[in-house]
């Protein structure tokens, strides 16, 4: 995969990790975070641990002191596997949560090639995973600031990654046209300039004060809008200073200056906004539905068709959407000695055998591989383009619910 591919597969995979370990809750203190950084050695790690398992043993409550002796067994057993922290650093959430009805059962989690370096080593027992650091790396640091306005309205936000926010919508209280002549004409011109000027000048220090904290983050300023207002804004020096470096050249119509505005602002500005994904994104999708309704399409969808296509050489550009988190687990039953493979939805889903009827504590997680892994791999070694589809768009939205989560744009007509 290329770098960027690669990066964007990190972030997925650490995003997916975190959606789950945010929700994952253990009694007392029982869950273990350790999170190594790359200048940190693994030994001194390995040995911090054995002195906490010493001091574990200390611990009053029976199953408290049974379940951290065992998280931090579980997290010296995975540090064995490593001679260092490698280039990143070396994230490991262990311990036994609580997957309902009185149950609990030991889970252990590692992140091994996180999307940034790790800055800080880490370790902590309680009753949840401590997230912090790893949830900094997934902050969309390059973004756009948006701006529409025509002499009614307004509205102004943020397009970062993915994803667009407008901060607020604002109305004018702009005067409509009048019938009477003379000095009242002249009268009514002053007022409805005045509050045209009042208008434009809140609406712009809204937006100064929404971007400026951001402001070594945001890429340019892209400013649309219905009609001739939006360049007499930028004309006439109602953004700040700093704002104006920012502000592109190429100003957009568009239909409406409200929350509709701003996103058809993004669809028309979409070849200038290089870093945003949303428009290469939406043409990924449309090409795919393209392809779908020919009457030899090169395209297809569900989970046994990509996987099939894959074997073959057939993908040009496999479509996974970010929604899609099930895992394919090995599972052994301490009770019975049974092993088996089973398909989760996530990783704190409740297991029971399906020769003894066992869970909870019983089950042992051997081996653990998302979906998103396999096929990835899968792809890498046909020179298939992976792209990950967010579920932030409607575009998005109908690869999830409409083709479960799975798509490939084909080389060729197949089937």
């Amino acid at each position: 995969m290329a770098d960027d591919a690669k990066q964007s597969a990190r972030r997925l995979r650490l995003k997916l990790a975190l959606e789950e370990l945010r929700e994952m809750k253990g009694f007392g203190t029982e869950l273990v975070t350790l999170i190594i950084p790359p200048d940190r050695q693994v030994s001194d790690a390995r040995q911090m641990l054995q002195n906490e398992h010493g001091q574990a043993a200390n611990i009053k409550s029976k199953g408290t002191r049974k379940n951290v002796q065992g998280a931090i067994e579980s997290a010296l057993s995975t540090l064995s596997r490593y001679k260092n922290a490698g280039e990143f650093g070396i994230a490991i959430f262990v311990g036994s949560i609580i997957i309902g009805n009185n149950k609990n059962r030991m889970i252990s989690v590692v992140i091994e090639d996180p999307p940034e370096p790790l800055l800080s080593f880490r370790y902590r027992c309680d009753s949840k995973f401590e997230l912090t650091q790893l949830e900094e790396m997934l902050i969309d640091k390059k973004s756009y600031g948006l701006f529409v306005i025509d002499r009614s309205e307004a509205a102004y936000g943020i397009a970062s990654g993915k994803r667009i926010h407008v901060q607020e919508h604002l109305v004018s209280n702009i005067m409509g046209k009048h019938r009477q002549g003379g000095q009242s004409a002249q009268r009514f011109e002053r007022l409805i300039e005045e509050a045209a000027h009042n208008f434009f000048k809140r609406a712009t220090e809204h937006a100064n004060a929404y971007w400026l904290p951001h402001l070594e983050n945001i890429q340019a300023i892209i400013i649309g809008g219905p009609g001739a207002t939006k360049d007499f804004v930028v004309k006439n020096d109602y953004f700040h200073h700093e704002i104006v470096k920012k502000i592109a050249k190429t100003h957009f119509d568009v239909g409406y200056s409200n929350e509709s505005g701003v996103r058809e602002l993004v669809e028309n500005a979409g070849a200038m906004m290089g870093e945003i994904e949303l428009d290469a994104e939406r043409q990924t999708m449309n090409r795919f539905l393209e392809e779908l309704i020919r009457p030899h399409p090169k395209a297809t969808y569900g989970e046994m068709m990509v996987k099939r296509a894959l074997d073959e050489g057939a993908v040009e550009k496999l479509l996974f959407s970010e929604g899609l988190k099930a895992k394919d687990l090995k599972v052994h039953c301490k009770k019975c000695k049974h092993e088996w493979d089973q398909r989760v939805k996530k990783a704190s889903e409740d297991i029971s055998c399906p020769e003894c009827a066992a869970s909870g504590e019983a089950m042992r997680v051997l081996e653990t591989v998302s979906v998103f892994d396999t096929l990835s791999k899968n792809a890498e070694a046909s020179n298939t383009e992976v792209i990950i589809i967010s579920t932030d768009t409607e575009e998005g939205s109908q690869l999830m619910l409409g083709f479960g989560g799975l798509a490939a744009i084909l080389r060729y007509p197949w089937m």
